[in-house]
């Protein structure tokens, strides 16, 4: 359960582009000279190939720098369900754009802070031109104010079921959200009576969303684990400048331990988000309860950590410009995007049969 060499460059590579890109300028050099949101896609739709793993290095060194990419929005959520879907004319029309970076996709999904595909109250019906159309109210939906394709979760009369709505429909209002996490967009979309083109099979959306929901949760996990590995970092950094008593605070038992009590959190952290990656990878069974694991324990793994950095850092860390309240952000919003950790430990109870 090892990366490879060429995956390490992966990872290296895409933090030396980081490094030299600050912010949404990153996008352009990341997709076009690493393919970045091509990882996953099949080579005839435009895409570089790769899988999970691959995505976890890179959401490691997103989650780094918190950085405000679409990446899990776009190239985990709204491709891994197009292709989840299995709608052939679907992919080949809209992949290749998704894949390149050129389109930005965002999957509405979540309605009153939930994700489970069950729960979904959004309403597809036929009109009378024989067209779908949607209405209801979502919520979370990563850089859904700006992206040029909008795939929305709806009910039918069968089930669950994935539409595409054309993002100049005026039917379909999209609207900004401030969210407190400020480097992750988010936006609400209220349908009312939205045109929609359903993708794949009428019911067959609760596979769907439940298969893209294992993926989209071992990539957060990882994206977690990258910037629960930096509040350490940082932290180590600066316990070794700060002094206290004529000594760097570093040297005290006390906060040794605590930085190592973070340091085994963040490994055990990294491990549970690389298994389910391989799990992803090689298409197991043991996928869900995978995920469900990586999901809970990176959640709570990243809000510890973030809450140790403030600690540790002092008053200093409490000022909204210290880079230290940014990550206590991402550590608190993350834990509820996808689910709870305490959801997914009922999601995982549930694959061991442990609930009745």
């Amino acid at each position: 359960m090892r990366l490879t060499a060429e995956q390490r460059e992966l990872g290296a590579a895409v933090r030396a582009v980081l490094a030299r890109h600050g912010g949404a300028t990153a996008w352009r050099p990341l997709t076009g000279q690493i393919g970045i949101a091509g990882l996953g896609v099949p080579e005839e739709y435009g895409g570089t190939g790769g899988g999970a793993r691959e995505r976890h290095v890179v959401l490691e060194e997103l989650g780094r720098t918190l950085s405000p990419l679409p990446f899990l929005g776009s190239a985990v959520l709204t491709t891994q369900a197009l292709l989840a879907t299995g709608d052939e004319r679907a992919r080949a029309r809209l992949l290749p754009g998704l894949a390149s970076g050129a389109v930005v996709g965002a999957l509405a999904w979540a309605e009153d802070g939930s994700w489970d595909p069950a729960r979904i109250r959004a309403e597809a019906v036929t009109g009378p031109d024989g067209g779908w159309r949607l209405t209801g109210v979502k919520e979370h939906v990563l850089d859904g104010a700006d992206a040029g394709l909008l795939l929305v979760a709806a009910r039918t009369a069968r089930g669950p079921a994935l539409f595409e709505v054309p993002t100049d429909d005026p039917r379909a209002r999209r609207e900004a959200l401030v969210p407190v996490d400020s480097t992750r967009a988010q936006a609400r979309i209220v349908l009312d009576g939205a045109g929609g083109r359903l993708l794949g099979a009428d019911g067959d959306g609760a596979r769907v969303l439940t298969h893209v929901l294992d993926l989209a949760a071992t990539a957060l996990a990882a994206e977690q684990t990258g910037a629960a590995a930096h509040c350490l970092e940082s932290t180590v950094a600066y316990a070794g400048i700060r002094h206290q008593f004529g000594r760097p605070i570093g040297s005290f038992q006390a906060v040794k331990h605590r930085l190592a009590d973070a340091y085994v959190l963040i490994e055990a952290a990294r491990t549970a988000a690389l298994a389910a990656a391989c799990a992803a990878d090689d298409r197991s069974p043991a996928l869900p309860r995978l995920a469900a694991a990586a999901k809970s324990a990176c959640s709570e793994a990243f809000t510890a950590v973030a809450g140790e950095m403030i600690q540790l850092h002092g008053g200093t860390a409490l000022t909204w410009e210290h880079e230290a309240h940014h990550y206590f952000k991402r550590a608190h919003t993350s834990a509820q995007l996808l689910g709870s950790a305490a959801w997914h430990r009922g999601r995982l109870a549930a694959e061991l049969g442990l609930t009745g």
